[in-house]
């Protein structure tokens, strides 16, 4: 099931460097808050948890 609510990151700056994330039980999607027009990029649950944990761990 896909949420529609769109949500920035506790980390955003507001200074127009931001992704917006809405998440669900079979995938996630991320848009520029900037220009949501442009669409988003979804990804699989498993390539998604990779990547933040990716981030979290100081990898990327």
């Amino acid at each position: 099931m896909m949420t529609s609510d769109w949500g920035k990151s506790t980390y955003s700056t507001g200074a127009n460097e931001c992704l917006e994330v809405r998440g669900g039980a079979v995938h996630t999607d991320v848009r520029d808050s900037q220009h949501p027009q442009l669409g988003h990029i979804v990804y699989p649950p498993g390539a998604w948890v990779a990547f933040l944990n990716s981030v979290r761990n100081r990898e990327l």
